[in-house]
């Protein structure tokens, strides 16, 4: 009985968290293996648009300033929303569109950039104080 609880329990929190959702779906079709996820890699066009963000992020180090900060935390959430307007019809509709492999091709593209996100987002955050802003 115990452990149908904690799989269900696991279950529950894996469904209910849209990126543990997404990890999961990617896993079981073979598109992200545990403790792989770190090989692989994001897009060289994401790359280059990121290029802007990251010299921010240099600059700030080096020399902060609260309205480059303003501006490059700005420039991450736009992105944030852009990719995630993307995918939203995918994400709606799978696994019932018309081509779920490439769907799942594309989420995978997707899952690789949000975490690349993420980990700016983080590095933005150490600024955060300086900024007088609190922590999100």
């Amino acid at each position: 009985m115990l452990e149908l609880s904690t799989l269900n329990n696991e279950a529950y929190q894996t469904l209910s968290d849209p990126d543990l959702r997404m990890r999961y779906i990617l896993g079981i079709n073979g598109l992200l293996t545990a403790g792989e996820e770190d090989k692989q890699t994001v897009p060289q066009d994401f790359l280059m648009e990121m290029m802007d963000i990251n010299e921010s992020l240099m600059e700030l180090e080096f020399d902060f300033d609260p309205e480059r900060y303003a501006a490059t935390l700005g420039a991450v959430e736009t992105l944030e929303n852009d990719l995630y307007e993307g995918i939203r019809p995918i994400l709606e509709t799978y696994p019932n569109s018309p081509d779920p492999a490439t769907d799942l091709r594309t989420v995978l593209e997707y899952f690789l950039k949000k975490r690349y996100l993420l980990r700016i987002r983080e590095n933005l955050s150490t600024f955060a104080p300086r900024a007088g802003m609190a922590e999100w």
